[in-house]
């Protein structure tokens, strides 16, 4: 990895994720946790003051070991047990049936394979457990997924393989997931190619 995608890049994502406009996007996404959680694209742990005290422990997942040394405030603050367990969210180091929920935003859009990803975290939920998602995809508007296509190029390589135009809710479906009762939205304030959000609950589809 070049020095600013293992140096610069997690100092940049810590301030542009922190920003306070994605706080309530935060606090939906995290709503209803409990128990033993997965958290996939840990980052920073920006998610870490929204998860809820029922939470019993968190299992991290994050390729940058710069991101999780600049977690260390908001995981020493946390009121749970912060467990970095892997690296690499395409395979993951954990039982099946292991965790009572999966928590993922603003990760899939980098993620080399996304449908295996999703079928990891299918495959370490527990029954009745879901997917909690935050993800910026493609936008219904033929205008804006134009300029997606464009930008994405660029944004891959400034920000570590970040995609603007994946189809989540197909995604989704693919690796075997209900998307039925994801939100979608413009994120307000922020340009559309970058702002088109998805965001809710996916449970694993039980065959």
């Amino acid at each position: 990895m070049s020095l600013y995608g293992e140096q610069v890049l997690p100092r940049i994502l810590d301030r542009t994720m922190g920003m306070g406009f994605l706080d309530d996007v935060r606090r939906r996404a995290t709503e209803g946790l409990a128990g033993d959680v997965v958290e996939i694209g840990f980052g920073t742990g920006h998610n870490l003051p929204y998860v809820p005290a029922a939470v019993t422990r968190v299992r991290a997942v994050e390729p940058s070991r710069v991101s999780v040394r600049l977690a260390a405030d908001r995981i020493g603050a946390a009121p749970f047990p912060v467990e970095v367990v892997g690296l690499d969210g395409e395979r993951l180091p954990l039982p099946d049936a292991s965790a009572d929920a999966v928590l993922c935003t603003f990760s899939l859009c980098t993620i080399p394979d996304p449908v295996a990803a999703l079928q990891e975290m299918r495959r370490v939920l527990r029954p009745g457990g879901s997917l909690h998602l935050v993800e910026h995809g493609r936008s219904p508007d033929a205008r804006v997924r134009v300029w997606q296509d464009r930008i994405t190029p660029v944004q891959r390589r400034l920000f570590g393989g970040c995609h603007l135009n994946r189809d989540v809710p197909a995604l989704l479906e693919q690796a075997g997931f209900d998307a039925s009762q994801l939100d979608a939205h413009y994120l307000a304030g922020q340009p559309k190619p970058f702002a088109y959000l998805y965001e809710g609950r996916a449970a694993p589809v039980r065959r």
